[in-house]
């Protein structure tokens, strides 16, 4: 369960004073999410999510989540929004840990989205992108191609070949060959870098909301929507629907187009993202606490994403139409 601080009614009659939202209705723990400890609250007319930031968040990257949050809602991206108390300010201390409010968005995450769904997402996606324009804080993305190897070297060689044989061998072949063509120069800008579904809801095939900003940073563009294809275009089988990647990358290019170099190096991209949380799935997998709740997800599923990127050789396989 994502509550690893305990809140009483009392300090959060207290925090939540300065926001003058009136009487407190109900409140309550969330279990979603790994990061964070997370309530949600029924306060006055309007519900609200309640974050405490845990350790291993770094609090001097929380400007740019909440800021950029701010700047998305301003305009036009259905996101959270959080609150400014009487102060003017968005983030505060609540039993110790740094603390924000934020609107609460109706609707459901789908496991296994449809066709409509994954086009919704792309319109979304390429919004996301014109709407970030302007904002003035910058995040670098810690978790792109120079952070993958130390991810690799966290996890060791032969403890990877215990999870299955030859990954070990697999990774650091694959991490010289993106090391030494990893595109550069592409159009970036503010991207989501974590938008699978359980961060998109909808209200039946209508998406209503995008959430969880927390691994937002500066990249290229094209490399959200490689995230996004991964995330959203692949079966349970782990065969890559072609009309589901065809519908996503159409809704994107109806909205912001892709260049031709962004076109070209998709593949490329999309064999990264998915080498990209193999990695830190395998780091999280091999280094579980002893009685931890959370079950850490499988490595492996992006494993098999990999090899099927590993044989594309352009865009088209992802459904791009000519």
């Amino acid at each position: 369960m994502a509550v690893y601080t305990d809140v009483s009614v009392e300090e959060l009659g207290a925090f939540l004073q300065p926001y003058g939202l009136g009487s407190l209705h109900s409140f309550r723990g969330i279990a979603e999410g790994v990061e964070n400890s997370n309530y949600v609250l029924e306060a006055g007319q309007d519900r609200f999510i309640l974050t405490l930031y845990e350790k291993r968040v770094d609090v001097a990257d929380l400007p740019f989540f909440l800021g950029l949050m701010e700047h998305l809602h301003g305009n036009g991206i259905n996101c959270p929004l959080p609150m400014r108390a009487r102060d003017g300010k968005m983030l505060h201390q609540l039993c110790g840990r740094p603390a924000a409010l934020i609107t609460f968005l109706d609707g459901v995450s789908y496991r296994r989205p449809t066709v409509q769904h994954c086009a919704e997402l792309g319109r979304t996606l390429a919004s996301l992108h014109k709407a970030a324009t302007g904002f003035q804080i910058a995040r670098p993305n810690s978790l792109s191609v120079n952070g993958w190897r130390p991810l690799f070297e966290a996890a060791g060689h032969e403890r990877a070949d215990r999870l299955a044989s030859g990954l070990g061998s697999l990774i650091s072949k694959e991490l010289g060959h993106v090391e030494k063509n990893w595109p550069q120069g592409l159009p970036e800008g503010v991207i989501h870098a974590d938008l699978f579904p359980n961060n998109v809801l909808f209200v039946g095939d209508k998406l209503s909301g995008v959430i969880d900003f927390y691994f937002a940073c500066n990249d290229a563009f094209a490399y959200d929507l490689a995230i996004c294809l991964n995330a959203w275009c692949f079966e349970p089988d782990f065969s890559f629907n072609v009309t589901k990647g065809s519908a996503l990358i159409a809704a994107y290019q109806d909205v912001r187009p892709l260049s031709d170099d962004e076109i070209s190096a998709l593949p490329l991209l999309c064999r990264g993202s998915a080498l990209r949380f193999l990695l830190t799935r395998l780091v999280d997998y091999l280094n579980v606490p002893p009685g931890a709740l959370v079950r850490p997800l499988d490595p492996r599923e992006y494993l098999k994403r990999l090899r099927f990127h590993q044989s594309v050789r352009s865009a088209e396989a992802y459904g791009l139409r000519p």
